[in-house]
């Protein structure tokens, strides 16, 4: 049995490798290589060393549905490959998995630090590669990160700065050994690009956009300072402090 790349279908040598779907030659990063596992399954190999025969498909969940829908698998691999209808499922949560799991590596190597207060300083001081956040962070406290995400860009410490939301509080607390993690700044290392690079994988098969993200939170800050101007001191009502993350002593500095 050849190694993963002597024997792909469809492989070009000078650009990357053909996509089932498009039949567009694309690069290895933006592919999802496939194989058919000893059950006769098609098996995805997100990691790209599983031995035998392999089909790739673009890295992005709608492709993959397609190429089940179409049956493609079963013409790739010349009949051998049965996929699974929740194939592009599979992928997803692999894909999930893995940028799970280089959280905690990111931050052994200190290299994600969360934390209201550090996240905060990171992102002030131009030094955060993103913002990662729980998908259920409260708004109040996402209207004080992208404050202070907004701040490094105006003082010319930072470009853009992407905000990722793939997982909620309890999935980054889990994957962490279970502290309490709601606001994450990656920073620069090797184990912070590792994190990233699994960030804007997952970012991108699930069609997600970390750019668009930072233009909804830019809008949601400006709208909820809006309304607070309008309508908080109008009406003398106390605010409720619902910020997820945010209140002293609930969400551990790492």
């Amino acid at each position: 049995m050849g190694s993963p790349r002597d024997d792909d279908w469809e492989e070009d040598g000078l650009n990357g490798r053909m996509c089932i779907v498009s039949r567009q030659s694309l690069p290895a990063e933006r592919l999802i290589r496939f194989v058919v596992g000893p059950d006769g399954a098609v098996v995805p190999d997100i990691r790209r060393k599983l031995p035998g025969r392999g089909a790739h498909v673009e890295a992005r969940r709608e492709a993959v549905e397609a190429a089940v829908k179409r049956n493609l698998f079963r013409r790739a691999f010349k009949g051998a490959g049965a996929a699974r209808p929740d194939l592009a499922g599979d992928v997803d949560a692999l894909l999930a998995r893995s940028a799970l799991g280089a959280l905690g590596l990111a931050r052994k190597a200190g290299q994600l630090v969360s934390g209201a207060a550090k996240v905060d300083a990171e992102l002030r001081s131009g030094r955060a590669l993103a913002l990662l956040q729980a998908s259920d962070a409260a708004p109040d406290g996402r209207r004080k990160m992208e404050g202070a995400r907004h701040a490094a860009i105006v003082a010319g410490k930072a470009g853009a700065i992407p905000v990722h939301r793939p997982f909620t509080a309890d999935e980054l607390g889990l994957a962490l050994g279970g502290v309490n993690v709601v606001h994450a700044a990656v920073l620069a290392g090797n184990a912070g690009s590792a994190l990233l690079s699994r960030l804007e994988a997952l970012a991108v098969y699930r069609g997600d956009d970390p750019a668009q993200a930072e233009r909804t939170a830019d809008a949601g800050r400006e709208q909820a300072e809006s309304n607070d101007i309008d309508g908080g001191a109008a009406n003398g009502a106390p605010r409720t402090d619902q910020r997820l993350g945010t209140i002293p002593g609930q969400e551990v500095e790492a």
